[in-house]
């Protein structure tokens, strides 16, 4: 069963930083092209930074640009989510997720990623 495991939230204070890692099993992701996503309370899931199956191609929020880059590793079947000066505005659950419609297409909507992971908790503290 494909599974995909985030990892790496955790509490850290303004201006910090932090690497997530989304690691998947159960199948290869590596055609797959791949996205993060936070959602903080009474919010909507948004997209948040996402690249294509080689990881040449890279999409990035712009209310993150600048602060958060992505990459993968498709030998360990593995993206990774880097965040530098983090704001309390970042406090959220961040999601990864894969994408089958086209490896080279990074959507930024949540419904066209076909798989999920269950999320890991970022708070940045003031």
């Amino acid at each position: 069963q494909a599974q995909l495991v985030e990892s790496g939230g955790g509490l850290v204070q303004t201006g910090g930083s932090l690497i997530l890692t989304c690691a998947a099993s159960g199948r290869t992701f590596g055609d797959y092209a791949m996205g993060w996503f936070r959602q903080s309370p009474g919010k909507g899931r948004e997209f948040v930074a996402g690249l294509s199956w080689s990881g040449a191609l890279t999409n990035i929020a712009d209310s993150v640009k600048g602060r958060f880059t992505v990459s993968r590793d498709n030998v360990k079947n593995a993206i990774y989510l880097h965040m530098i000066t983090l704001k309390p505005e970042d406090t959220a659950d961040y999601y990864c997720a894969a994408s089958s419609r086209n490896r080279n297409r990074i959507p930024r909507v949540r419904e066209e990623y076909d798989y999920w992971g269950q999320g890991t908790q970022v708070t940045v503290s003031s």
